[in-house]
């Protein structure tokens, strides 16, 4: 056959042959319609002349296989298109699968999506047991489903319910969760895969299969009980209308079982209907708009090894124990130890939650200090200011900490509501000074904000940006403006619940709504998720900055003064038990016809605003701040995107409907015709 670009193939003594996929230009594999082609060609030869064994392995250190190309996904004219795209990946896999000889896939770091489908495919899976393994099927949060056969080969081997669980949830599973639903056959350390694989190669043992009872669930008499309990579930999560593919998937197993050659075609053709789908448009959408951010980063040559937090609070002390699970050298300072040790608790909590390994928990602890007297300064590549919202406060910490910071030290300010320019003008050096907004809570909420004022160093952006990346979180870069980008918009969506919940419409039936348009949780839940005390504090200073006319709070400051603070103190609109809202049974009617436009809209007026006022780059951010920072209905595909579905004309209209009944708060924004 002809040179081979993406895969080698070698033969060892042992008549053993390894197959490695190295993609060039890339730091992870990926199975791109080239990628399947050339492995199609290359396993047509071994069929013909099999050798003693096969062992599919990958040449990137990152990983196995990251998935399929998703930027393929985005150029289908239609369904027959897709499905055309996906038969021929299927019979690539078939081909695998049907090798006359033992087929092994050595596993290290993830295998993703069609990676994992390529293992499937094999007779055996080995893998590497350590923190970076994730073995999972992540297509539902793309809206649509597994293609090269996963939705049948994944419950042959292990059973209808762990592979529901694997596809339903789009969750990666770890290496002792992998080897004990059956995932994997062996795990082995770094250094003993090749030969492990040698040896399985040399004697290979019988091919596993589901247990004999999940096997029995996936029969015709029992397959409809087992479809009513995962619908069920299902309907408790996401509505079929929002996020058709889960609904999908269960469909076709209760329909086929996961067997004969007519359950890979359902397959291949429920895919390509749901490539059509608005969701899969929009979540594609969004994947993709992550990765910009991702991209965004670049590199930094600033050294950044050692990181100082003032502020032991939630926020500042999750920001350091996150720092420190991510590899730094972490200090955390506040008045007195008694105030930092909550966070250092915490942060226990959260290393034993995240790695597995004792001695590296052990090793994440001894990464974070506690600092009372601030000492960690002096050393610290990257200061981060996490006090109270407070201007004069906020001044008088860096005023002490500015004169010892070493010269190439940057100061970063987790302030969440106060603009760069006052925060920085008595700063000796005030390019220096960077915001790094994290939303809570920091282990979940994957972007950061990074905050430029007009004197901030090009440098010291970048080397913000590329400390989110360290941190695995996304950098969205935008400019000092009241409420940066997030909150901006977030507080007229949370003010217009308030001014709901002042005439009279219950807490749960305004949420009840929220959740009915996609929202992840409704408006009263979020504040009380924030924090009743933030929210208060950061929409005063929001509202004041930008002349809003904001609800009455008092109930709220109530609620403050008795230090019924939400979630973080068990009790705000809510009572909190084992992490949960207690929401009272939704009483007094159905929620008002206009609530949800009220609600929704008011957050799309101030972006639109936001674009105007270019406090991010493009509409693209917008969406992907409000996304990745407030979790808005990601099927939608951020809120200018759902404008544009709607129609800016309706929209437009709409608001000024609303203006008429409730006042010049829904006037719509003159940046309108930015999206037109």
């Amino acid at each position: 056959m002809n040179a081979l670009i993406f895969w080698k193939l070698e033969s060892d003594a042992d008549g053993i042959a390894w197959l490695a996929l190295d993609k060039p230009g890339t730091s992870a594999n990926v199975l791109s319609s080239e990628v399947l082609v050339e492995l199609g060609a290359l396993l047509g030869d071994l069929a013909a002349a099999p050798p003693r064994a096969l062992v599919v392995r990958s040449a990137k250190p990152s990983g196995f296989i990251a998935g399929a190309d998703i930027r393929e996904f985005t150029a289908f004219k239609g369904p027959e298109d897709a499905f055309a795209l996906i038969r021929a990946g299927q019979a690539v896999l078939d081909r695998l699968e049907a090798l006359p000889c033992p087929t092994i896939a050595a596993i290290h770091g993830f295998a993703l999506g069609g990676g994992l489908e390529l293992a499937l495919a094999c007779r055996y899976r080995i893998a590497v047991h350590d923190e970076s393994l994730a073995l999972g099927l992540p297509e539902v949060q793309l809206g649509i489903h597994p293609g090269f056969g996963g939705t049948v080969r994944t419950v042959r081997l292990v059973g209808v319910r762990p592979a529901m669980e694997l596809m339903l949830t789009g969750k990666p599973a770890r290496a002792d969760k992998a080897l004990a639903i059956g995932l994997v056959d062996r795990l082995v350390n770094a250094q003993e895969l090749q030969s492990a694989a040698r040896a399985m190669a040399r004697d290979p043992p019988r091919a596993r299969r589901a247990p004999l009872l999940e096997r029995l669930l996936s029969t015709a008499p029992l397959r409809p009980f087992v479809k009513t309990a995962l619908l069920r579930q299902l309907a408790a999560r996401v509505r079929r209308e929002h996020y058709p593919a889960p609904y999908a998937m269960v469909d076709l197993w209760a329909r086929y079982g996961a067997r004969g050659p007519a359950s890979f075609e359902a397959e291949a053709r429920s895919i390509a209907e749901l490539f059509g789908t608005p969701t899969a448009r929009n979540l594609i959408r969004v994947f993709m708009l992550q990765d910009r951010l991702k991209a965004s980063a670049g590199k930094s040559a600033v050294p950044m090894k050692h990181v100082h937090v003032v502020g032991a609070g939630v926020m500042g002390g999750d920001i350091a124990a996150w720092s420190a699970l991510r590899g730094f050298t972490v200090t955390l300072e506040d008045r007195a130890l008694e105030y930092i040790q909550p966070a250092l608790e915490r942060a226990r909590a959260l290393f034993q939650k995240r790695i597995q390994d004792p001695a590296k928990c052990a090793a994440a602890s001894a990464r974070l200090s506690a600092d009372a007297a601030g000492a960690g300064v002096a050393a610290a590549d990257v200061v981060i200011e996490a006090i109270f919202e407070d201007l004069d406060a906020k001044r008088t910490l860096y005023a002490r900490l500015e004169p010892r910071m070493q010269a190439h030290a940057w100061l970063a300010t987790n302030t969440s509501s106060l603009t760069l320019e006052p925060l920085a003008a008595q700063l000796a050096r005030p390019e220096r000074l960077v915001g790094l907004h994290f939303f809570n809570p920091v282990a979940q909420m994957p972007l950061i904000e990074i905050v430029r004022s007009e004197t901030t160093d090009t440098a010291v952006a970048q080397a913000a940006a590329a400390f989110a990346r360290r941190l695995d979180k996304l950098p969205l870069p935008c400019r000092s403006a009241p409420g940066f980008m997030v909150n901006r918009v977030l507080m007229p969506y949370l003010h217009e619940a308030m001014f709901a919940a002042q005439e009279g419409v219950p807490y749960a039936v305004i949420d009840a709504a929220a959740l009915e348009f996609g929202m992840p949780m409704g408006p009263i839940e979020l504040a009380d998720v924030v924090g009743l005390d933030v929210a208060s504090h950061v929409g005063e200073i929001i509202a004041a900055e930008l002349g809003r006319a904001a609800p009455d709070l008092s109930q709220l400051k109530r609620r403050v003064a008795a230090h019924k603070l939400g979630k973080k103190t068990h009790e705000g609109f809510y009572v909190w038990k084992n992490g949960k809202p207690m929401k009272p049974l939704a009483h007094g009617g159905a929620a008002p016809v206009d609530l949800v436009d009220r609600m929704i809209l008011a957050l799309v007026n101030e972006c639109v605003a936001c674009l105007r006022e270019r406090v991010v780059e493009d509409a693209d951010l917008i969406d992907a701040a409000v996304i990745f920072g407030t979790g808005f209905a990601p099927f939608r595909g951020g809120p200018l995107s759902y404008a544009r579905s709607v129609g800016v004309a309706s929209i437009t209209q709409r608001l000024a409907a609303l203006a008429q009944r409730y006042g010049s708060r829904f006037r719509p924004d003159t940046g309108w015709a930015l999206l037109t």
